[in-house]
C-alpha cells in the first residue's frame, strides 16, 4: 500500500512563497510508470490540478500555474515537493499530493490526507 502524507506551513502571507512536501511511503517515486502531482481544491470548488513530477524527474504543470510553480523531488527522502511563489489569497485551498497511475496518467489512485493552506494578510 502506497501512503503520502503532505507537510509544510499551513499559513501564509500575500506576496510569500508556499513550501508543502509529500513524504511518499510503500513506493519509490522513481519506480517506472508512475508520476506524482499536486492538486488543490479551493473552498466550495473543484480540484485543481497544479503539475506532476514523473518517475525520471521531469516536471508538467498546469499552463495557469507554470509560472509560479515548481515541483522537486529528493529522492533519498522518497519525497516531492511543491513551491507556489507570490500566494494570494486566491490560493487557500486543500493541497494534496497524489499518485499517478493508469497508461495516461489518467488514475489518482493514492492521495495524501490533505493539508489547508490559508493565504491572509
Amino acid at each position: 500500500q502506497v501512503q503520502l502524507q503532505e507537510s509544510g506551513p499551513g499559513l501564509g502571507k500575500p506576496s510569500q512563497t508556499l513550501s508543502l512536501t509529500c513524504t511518499v511511503s510503500g513506493g519509490s517515486i522513481t519506480t517506472s510508470d508512475y508520476a506524482w502531482s499536486w492538486i488543490r481544491q479551493p473552498p466550495g470548488k473543484g480540484l485543481e490540478w497544479l503539475g506532476v513530477i514523473d518517475y525520471d524527474g521531469c516536471t508538467y504543470y498546469s499552463p495557469s500555474l507554470k509560472s509560479r510553480t515548481t515541483i522537486s523531488r529528493d529522492t533519498s527522502k522518497n519525497q516531492f515537493s511543491l513551491q507556489l511563489v507570490f500566494v494570494t489569497p486566491e490560493d487557500t485551498a486543500v493541497y494534496y499530493c497524489t499518485r499517478e497511475a493508469g497508461n495516461g496518467y489518467e488514475e489518482n489512485d493514492y492521495w495524501g490526507q490533505g493539508t489547508q493552506v490559508t493565504v491572509s494578510s
